[in-house]
C-alpha cells in the first residue's frame, strides 16, 4: 500500500471499542466511494475490497473493451489497445478489471479522504454515545468533576464522555471540587449538530426515587412501590409509598431503625428533610398524612375545585405550614389538592384576597407562598418570623397586620 498514513488510520480505528468490524468496513467503503465519485464521476463500476484488520485495501475498476476509436466514457469503457496492455488476449466486448492505486487519486484527494474517514468515525462515535445515553435517561449515573463554570459543572465519565450539570439542576447546598465523583440522573440527551449534549440533574424527583431503589432492597425488589415523590430540592421532600404485602410496613422499611436506611439518601441530597408517607386512595386520610407532622382535627374536601379545608388546633398550624411554607406546599403537590388551613375554635376568618383594595397583590402572594392565605393565619405569626420567611420588609408586615387587625376590631 502506497499510503502509510492511511494504513495507520485503519489500525488506529479498528481497535476503537465503540465500533465493530462490520460498521468500520461500511464507513471505509463509503469514504472511498465518495473519493471515487469525485475523481471519476461515478463509483458504480468499482469493487472495493477491505481488510481492516491488516489495514489492507484493494480498489478494482470494471470496464468494457471497445474499439480504439469508440471510447465515449473513459470510466466505463477501455480501448482495445489499452486493454491488451493489461492482458494481450483481451477482445472487444469483454470485461476488464483493473486495480486502482491510491496514488492515482492524487495527494490532495488522499489527505481529504483521511480527514473524511476521521470525521465519519467521530460521527459514528457520537451517534453511538447518543443512543447509549438515550437508554440511560432517568437512571442514576456517576461522573467526575472536570471543570467548574459559573452556570454549570462539566463532568467526565470513565469513558471520557462529557456530561453537563447545570446550575439549576444542582441542589442549592451542592459544592463541588475538581476530581470528586458526583451522582445524579441522566435527565436529557440531545444531538446538537454531531455532538451529543448529556444533561444530569440532582434536583429531579426521579433522582430521589432512584436513590430509594438503590438504597432500600424492598423498593428495588418491588415489594414496596413508590407512588409519588415531590421535592423542594435541598429543603424538604415527601415520598408516598405503598406495599401489596400486609406484612410489610412500607414507611418503617424505608426509614429503617432510627433512620438508618434513609440517612444515606438525606446526606446525598444535602440534608434534605424527607417525609415518608403511607399512600392511601382515601383523599381525606392522605391529606392528613401529607400534612405530617401536624395532627389534623378535620378535613372538608371540595372534589370539583380540588380544594381541602383543614381544621387544626392552633398549636398544630405552624407544623402544618412548616418552615418557609414548605410542608403545606409539598402536601398540596403530593395530594393534588389546594389546601387551606384553619384554626380550630376560630369562627371568624377572612381570605387575604378580600383585602386586595388595601394590600397589593404581590404582597398577598408572598404570604400565600408560605401557606398563609387568611387574615387570622397572618395575625397569628410573629412579625420577625414573617420577615424571615418572606421577601417582605418589617415595615410592610406591620402595615399588613394593622390593616387585618382593623377588620376584626370593626
Amino acid at each position: 500500500m502506497e499510503n502509510l498514513a492511511l494504513i495507520e488510520s485503519f489500525s488506529e480505528f479498528k481497535d476503537d471499542k465503540l465500533i465493530d468490524r462490520v460498521t468500520l468496513m461500511a464507513i471505509l467503503e463509503e469514504v472511498f466511494r465518495n473519493a471515487l465519485k469525485k475523481k471519476f464521476g461515478s463509483d458504480d463500476n468499482f469493487d472495493i475490497i477491505i481488510n481492516p484488520d491488516k489495514g489492507d485495501l484493494e480498489i478494482w475498476r470494471n470496464r468494457i473493451v471497445v474499439a480504439d476509436d469508440e471510447v465515449e466514457d473513459p470510466n466505463q469503457e477501455i480501448s482495445l489497445s489499452d486493454a491488451q496492455k493489461i492482458e494481450p488476449d483481451f477482445e472487444v466486448g469483454e470485461d476488464v478489471s483493473e486495480e486502482v492505486k491510491l496514488v492515482d487519486l492524487g495527494r490532495r484527494a488522499i489527505l481529504a479522504l483521511r480527514q473524511n474517514l476521521i470525521s465519519k468515525i467521530h460521527e459514528h462515535d457520537n451517534t453511538t454515545i447518543y443512543k447509549q445515553f438515550k437508554d440511560l435517561i432517568g437512571e442514576i449515573y456517576t461522573a467526575e468533576v472536570h471543570h467548574i463554570r459559573h452556570k454549570a459543572v462539566i463532568l467526565l465519565d470513565d469513558e471520557g464522555n462529557e456530561i453537563v450539570l447545570p446550575k439549576d439542576k444542582q441542589i442549592p447546598s451542592d459544592f463541588f471540587r475538581k476530581g470528586e465523583n458526583v451522582r445524579g440522573i441522566i435527565e436529557s440527551v440531545e444531538l446538537k449538530g454531531s455532538k451529543p449534549t448529556i444533561v444530569m440533574s440532582r434536583t429531579s424527583p426521579d433522582f430521589l426515587e432512584k436513590l430509594f431503589e438503590q438504597e432500600i432492597p424492598e423498593v428495588f425488589d418491588g415489594l414496596i412501590t413508590i407512588k409519588k415523590v415531590v421535592r423542594i430540592p435541598g429543603e424538604k421532600a415527601k415520598v408516598a409509598v405503598d406495599s401489596y404485602d400486609d406484612r410489610i410496613d412500607p414507611v418503617g422499611a424505608c426509614v429503617g431503625m432510627k433512620g438508618s436506611r434513609i440517612h444515606g439518601i438525606v446526606r446525598e441530597l444535602g440534608n434534605e428533610n424527607i417525609d415518608v408517607i403511607n399512600f392511601t386512595s382515601n383523599p381525606q386520610l392522605f391529606i392528613g398524612r401529607a400534612l405530617s407532622p401536624a395532627r389534623v382535627t378535620s378535613i372538608v374536601i371540595d372534589e370539583e375545585a380540588k380544594r381541602a379545608e383543614v381544621i387544626l388546633k392552633p398549636e398544630e398550624v405552624s407544623k402544618a405550614i412548616g418552615k418557609g411554607g414548605y410542608n403545606i406546599r409539598l402536601a398540596g403537590f403530593l395530594t393534588g389538592y389546594e389546601i387551606d388551613v384553619f384554626r380550630e375554635g376560630v369562627e371568624e376568618d377572612v381570605e387575604l384576597t378580600e383585602f386586595s383594595d388595601e394590600i397589593e397583590g404581590w404582597i398577598i402572594e408572598e404570604f400565600k407562598k408560605i401557606g398563609l392565605d387568611t387574615a387570622r393565619s397572618v395575625l397569628d405569626q410573629d412579625v420577625e418570623d414573617l420577615v424571615k420567611r418572606t421577601d417582605l420588609e418589617e415595615e410592610t408586615v406591620l402595615e399588613v397586620k394593622r390593616i387585618l387587625k382593623e377588620e376584626f376590631e370593626d
